[in-house]
């Protein structure tokens, strides 16, 4: 299985093990979880963004009033 070091300064250490024993979980185990948990992060930011403007329409239509002057049917921003 592949695996990484990384080098933290003392001081970025002490906050890393810190958070690691706050969850309970070993410093190996944290990392791991971090670096996994910021993919599923970006994934579902993507999915999310993707879902947001299928809708914009839809949107738009039903709340007139809250798109942005600029994007209304070529009115002049305010």
């Amino acid at each position: 299985m592949p695996s990484l070091n990384v080098s933290f300064t003392e001081e970025e250490l002490d906050g890393v093990r810190a958070a690691a024993a706050a969850e309970g979980k070993s410093l190996k185990q944290y990392l791991h979880d971090l670096g996994v948990r910021e993919m599923q992060r970006g994934q579902f930011v993507a999915g999310a963004s993707v879902w947001a403007e299928r809708l914009r329409g839809e949107f738009d239509d039903a709340f007139p009033d809250e798109v942005p002057p600029s994007e209304r049917g070529g009115a002049a921003a305010a």
